[in-house]
């Protein structure tokens, strides 16, 4: 009995081992969008009254739970009756992160004509205040759930072929991870402004130290949102460039010379600027059609 109680810890542990193991795999492999999730969420969860950040924050936490609970069950419920299908959802999603990082890309070098718009300075009632607040949460949680879409799938895509209950068990802690992971740093990015000001405050104009580190934390906000925007556009070419690879091995042995980091990148840029060139023609055909009528 006892034996058999002992060799039972074992198997859960040997299991537990294999989880964490295949998670850290499937975490690497969603960095970039996870990477991307922070800088987009760091950048709408900021810009509130700093009264307001945290409790806009938690709202958006709260909101992309609720999309991993959606979303998991259907990942689930493909992978066990049509797992063929996560593949085509696997490269379709590379197309879109393709596309997402080779857009981003040509915004820089190519930006979009500035709307021409009337800006009329008012004080906001508080109603008006909360209607802005909210639209801005509804946003972030949408934009949040296309990102869970894309994590989910990728962290599937590694465990494509494993047991079933492997699968659900690897995908739900990279889901969990994607969840209280992001949105703690995100807590953590947007407070930093704040943290800046008290230091500065404590300093009293006469704590060098307090005041410089202080002074130092107001500044690098605006840059760190910047240098994550940065490595999240790298990272979905280089994800997505990832998935190309991983599907086209003949291509993979053909270009055997080339690191496979360097492949996966000009992959991912190369797929997304075919995929930024026909989107563009595609709008200025509707466009046309528009004008035309």
């Amino acid at each position: 009995m006892a034996s058999g109680f002992f060799a039972l810890l074992d198997d859960i542990a040997l299991l537990m081992d294999d989880v964490a193991t295949m998670s850290k795999m499937a975490t690497k492999k969603t960095a970039g969008i996870l990477g991307d999730d922070l800088a987009v969420n760091a950048e709408k969860a900021s810009g509130f009254v700093s009264s307001r950040e945290l409790p806009v924050l938690w709202a958006i936490t709260k909101g992309s739970a609720l999309n991993k609970v959606i979303i998991l069950p259907i990942a689930f419920l493909l992978s066990y009756f049509v797992p063929w299908l996560i593949t085509v959802v696997l490269i379709l999603g590379g197309l879109y992160l393709a596309y997402e990082g080779a857009e981003k890309i040509y915004e820089y070098f190519f930006p979009h004509a500035p709307a021409r718009k009337i800006e009329v300075f008012k004080e906001l009632s508080e109603a008006e205040i909360l209607a802005l607040e909210k639209g801005k949460i509804k946003s972030a949680i949408v934009t949040d759930f296309i990102l869970s879409v894309e994590i989910i799938i990728i962290a599937m895509g590694t465990v494509v072929g494993q047991d079933f209950w492997m699968q659900v068990m690897v995908v739900s802690v990279v889901a969990f991870i994607a969840t209280v992971g992001v949105y703690g740093i995100v807590a953590l990015i947007v407070r930093m402004d704040e943290a800046g000001y008290k230091l500065i405050q404590w300093s009293a104009g006469r704590n060098k130290i307090l005041q410089s580190v202080g002074t130092l934390l107001v500044k690098a906000l605006p840059r760190v949102i910047q240098v994550l925007a940065v490595v999240g556009t790298l990272a979905l070419l280089l994800v997505s460039g990832g998935i190309f690879s991983h599907q086209l091995p003949a291509l993979h042995h053909a270009v055997d010379f080339m690191p496979s980091m360097l492949l996966e990148f000009l992959l991912g840029l190369i797929v997304g600027l075919l995929c930024v060139f026909v989107v563009n023609i595609f709008k200025k055909i509707v466009k046309k059609d528009k004008v035309t009528v």
